[in-house]
């Protein structure tokens, strides 16, 4: 008998991909699924983009580069971080990773200690307590305010903090809740952070995708002491269309960036070296980004207003990411479809394999009530699967 570690043993698969890899299969038997599971862009990454990682092919910029990532990639992100978030940062307080999962992932494994203690609002992506997990650190939820978009307030973190916190980890905007901290509820944050040694990890991949009069703000801008303590972590998958070319980086405190660098030297050595160059191209593709983001705010207003249209379904409006996030637990302890529903998973199942839509549970995102849809696909499917989605309600 071969042995697998606890460790591995202990990590559940992500659920976003199970779902997306059912619908996937179901496809393959000729199953005509709808599907608002994986957190991906339907669209193709802007050609000037892959222009710029074919130039660097034919170059023969194909061996190995510095761990951190090339110098003009850094410093591309230091000046992209000063002109649209106001963060001064040199090109050396900046790692470029494998993806900003590999950014969170490292972050941790610089950060936490065993027995460590790691503040994380709810709903929370479902990567981020298996990596405080692997790098020997306790998740402690905080369940956001419902009336509040389910986001958490200052004095609910306040409540968390013990002598066994070192992080606290933001997400805004957020997966899967499609809400965005406005800046007084960081700067409030922020507050209750100053005179502790709490490490703020601050997620802002969705940073581009805002909608209405919403207004993004980088938590390290907040403050010079929020600045101090926070890493910020970004990317290229979902602004730019770029979630193959995992790409991401992670900018903060000289003496955590050097960490994280010498825990990347014996993991993935380098990002792969001409994806490095596309990643500096993208920053010149905002008319891109632009289109990207108005046609995502377009499915955003539609799926909200349809999802609420639905008796029993109660959907806070998004106002960043490009998912919808509704309470649907007024139909657990029912039948639908002939099967009882009594949480987020039994939902979702009954509703793939009796309408062939795909979605995400909740209760791995730390909340049950809710589901997670992804408008990241065609308005034609998204009529065509929140058809499904009430005609199996009403039915």
């Amino acid at each position: 008998m071969v042995k697998v570690s606890r460790r591995a043993k202990e990590v559940p698969a992500s659920a976003t991909m199970a779902v997306a890899s059912r619908a996937k299969e179901l496809k393959a038997q000729g199953v005509d699924v709808v599907s608002f599971g994986a957190g991906e862009p339907d669209f193709d990454t802007p050609d000037y983009i892959k222009q710029a990682a074919v130039k660097a092919l034919k170059d023969g910029k194909t061996g190995y580069t510095p761990t951190p990532g090339i110098p003009e990639l850094r410093e591309a992100v230091a000046n992209k971080l000063k002109r649209d978030n106001n963060l001064e940062y040199e090109p050396t307080q900046v790692i470029i990773n494998v993806g900003a999962k590999h950014s969170i992932y490292s972050t941790m494994q610089a950060v936490v200690d065993p027995g460590d203690e790691v503040i994380l609002p709810a709903p929370y992506w479902v990567t981020y307590p298996e990596a405080i997990k692997l790098a020997g650190g306790k998740p402690v939820a905080v369940a956001g305010q419902e009336e509040n978009q389910h986001k958490v307030s200052a004095e609910q973190i306040k409540a968390a903090i013990t002598d066994k916190t070192s992080a606290l980890l933001l997400n805004s905007p957020n997966n899967p809740g499609g809400f965005t901290y406005t800046p007084e509820e960081l700067s409030e944050i922020a507050e209750v952070l100053e005179g502790t040694d709490i490490v703020v990890i601050s997620d802002e991949i969705y940073e581009k995708l805002v909608y209405g009069d919403t207004v993004f703000q980088s938590f390290a801008a907040v403050s010079q002491d929020a600045y101090e303590r926070t890493v910020t972590i970004n990317g290229w998958s979902k602004a730019y269309a770029m979630t193959g070319w995992r790409l991401g980086f992670s900018a903060g405190p000289q003496e955590i960036i050097s960490a994280m660098g010498r825990v990347q030297s014996h993991m993935t050595q380098n990002p792969v070296s001409f994806v490095q160059y596309a990643g500096i191209a993208a920053f010149d593709c905002a008319d891109e980004v632009e289109k990207m983001r108005s046609e995502f705010e377009k499915r955003a207003e539609y799926t909200y207003n349809r999802l609420n249209g639905i008796y029993g379904v109660h959907c806070d409006r998004p106002t960043g990411a490009f998912y919808c996030f509704p309470d649907v637990s007024s139909f657990y302890g029912k039948k639908i479809g002939g099967e009882t529903v009594n949480n987020s998973m039994d939902f979702a199942k009954g509703l793939l394999e009796q309408a062939n839509v795909a979605l995400v549970p909740g209760g791995p995102f730390g909340c049950d009530k809710n589901i997670r849809l992804s408008f990241a696909c065609s308005m034609e499917n998204i009529e065509k699967g929140i058809d499904r989605l009430e005609q199996w309600l009403t039915s």
